[in-house]
């Protein structure tokens, strides 16, 4: 079966740009994992360049992001992961540390919220759709297209990928503004996995489709 067209695929009536953990606490100054927070600095710009213009030919932009209570209340114990992430600096599993004034769930100031975006932010989990308002409210929408940005190719990315197969909707990956550890592991998953089940393309391909359809 030939590839759909990438400008049939982000038509704007049926496509949702999605942006994966890009706040504070996961790609900024007040990131739990500065190994992650820098290999997420060059996509940032490209980030928001997509969001602009997915807000300019009429597409919803939804920021999905991991929240956490102070007391930790709601959220995954049963894997290493969220340990690591709970007790960077001396904290505990059942008390996240939060640095300074700043929100960790607070979208990332380059990317930025418009009034009109959607804000998701999840409690428990590893991935965007899963128990979330997500997929309702997608389908609420009239999406069957989601461009997804943002991080990490390492574990939410890779969910949403599954997640977003599963339930019947087409995935778009731009390669340059999705970012993981290492840069190795990141390119072997995209060749051996998010091939499979993604279009993969590029900001200036998205930007250029989306440039055609604000224009119309």
């Amino acid at each position: 079966m030939p590839a759909t067209p990438l400008s049939d695929l982000v038509v704007p009536a049926r496509t949702a740009f999605v942006t994966v953990e890009v706040q504070d606490g996961v790609v900024g100054d007040a990131s739990l994992v500065p190994e992650l927070a820098r290999a997420a600095e060059p996509i940032l710009p490209r980030i928001a360049a997509l969001a602009v213009a997915a807000r300019a030919a009429g597409i919803p932009v939804v920021h999905c992001t991991v929240d956490s209570r102070p007391d930790g209340g709601g959220g995954n114990r049963n894997a290493r992961l969220f340990a690591r992430l709970a007790a960077p600096s001396g904290g505990t599993a059942s008390a996240p540390v939060r640095s300074g004034p700043v929100r960790q769930a607070t979208v990332h100031a380059m990317v930025g919220e418009d009034d009109g975006d959607f804000i998701m932010g999840r409690l428990h989990g590893v991935s965007p759709m899963t128990s979330t308002s997500l997929d309702p409210v997608l389908r609420n929408l009239g999406v069957t297209t989601i461009v997804a940005a943002g991080v990490s190719v390492n574990v939410a990315i890779l969910g949403l990928a599954f997640e977003a197969v599963n339930l019947g909707y087409q995935l778009v990956l731009p390669r340059d503004a999705v970012a993981g550890v290492d840069e190795a592991y990141v390119d072997a998953v995209f060749k051996r996995t998010l091939a499979l089940l993604a279009t993969i393309t590029t900001t200036e391909a998205l930007l250029g489709a989306w440039a055609d359809d604000a224009s119309t």
